[in-house]
């Protein structure tokens, strides 16, 4: 038995031809479909159509909150002095057992780095020649992820720049000359003389500036975004400890770098899908 519903926007329903309509132009009409026997037909997401999240605003609340809570933990870490003592599990006035490794230097620091700048380049042509998960994502999604990379780890090699802060390795309570300054000391030199330029740890944003990807991912691919985001930590904390097991870094110094990485590729983000917005109209 077939059954019919009127419209007050004159749209005339008839059993299963509903399920043949195109998209609802209205809340009515939707209401309408679903009164009919058939739910609203979901158009396919495009990689090039701009996409608006449903709820934006509480999305960016919740980034925020976020942001200021990990820097929250940072600063209580830096506040705790927990640095030198977790680096005494590693060392000892004698060095650092690990320093020289050849495991550590050549496949967790050399090799790594290698691959990582690789995996940037591979993405930078992956903006205008896709492959696997790219074509997920649009061109300006593409462009927002390369750019976000390129840019927390601009971030971090500026932030290095400026700091006199020396390595572990360097500290006089680990073999070397230098004594112990906070990176917070700012201005102060330590006495020691490789020049400082040891804070934040440059190695770890070989894995952490790859967090741009899920900024990139979530809207269109979430579950995508999410296996990136596991990955980028994973390897952005995986290779601070190893710098750190060989006493190039505290693991404050892990810590600023992820949560310099993590905001860039947020503010990146923003700045894409304002973008994206004006340029869709």
């Amino acid at each position: 038995m077939k059954s019919s519903v009127a419209g007050f926007d004159g749209v005339h329903l008839v059993g299963e031809s509903a399920m043949h309509l195109p998209a609802p132009r209205s809340a009515r009409h939707a209401a309408l479909l679903i009164l009919a026997g058939s739910s609203p037909p979901r158009r396919p997401v495009l990689p090039g159509t701009p996409i608006t999240a449903p709820a934006g605003a509480s999305n960016c609340r919740f980034q925020v909150y976020w942001a200021l809570g990990t820097l929250a933990v940072v600063l209580a870490w830096d506040a705790m002095g927990l640095d030198r003592a977790l680096a005494h599990w590693f060392g000892s006035s004698a060095g650092f057992a690990l320093r020289d490794d050849w495991f550590f230097v050549h496949v967790l620091h050399e090799d790594a780095r290698r691959l990582g700048w690789l995996l940037v380049l591979a993405l930078c042509l992956g903006v205008w020649w896709p492959f696997g998960p790219l074509r997920r994502i649009g061109l300006g999604e593409r462009q927002q992820l390369a750019i976000g990379i390129l840019l927390s780890l601009s971030v971090v090699m500026l932030v290095k720049s400026g700091s006199r802060t020396s390595c572990p390795w360097d500290l006089a309570e680990f073999g070397g000359a230098a004594r112990y300054v906070s990176h917070w000391s700012l201005g102060i030199r330590d006495g020691g003389g490789g020049g400082g330029r040891c804070f934040p740890a440059g190695h770890a944003s070989a894995g952490f500036s790859f967090l741009a990807g899920y900024f990139a991912f979530r809207l269109r691919a979430p579950r995508i975004a999410y296996a990136w985001l596991a990955c980028a930590l994973a390897a952005g904390f995986g290779l601070g400890l190893a710098q750190q097991a060989r006493g190039a870094h505290f693991m404050s110094h892990t810590l600023w770098t992820g949560w310099l990485c993590w905001t860039t590729a947020w503010v990146c983000s923003l700045a894409g899908d304002r973008l994206r917005r004006r340029a869709g109209g």
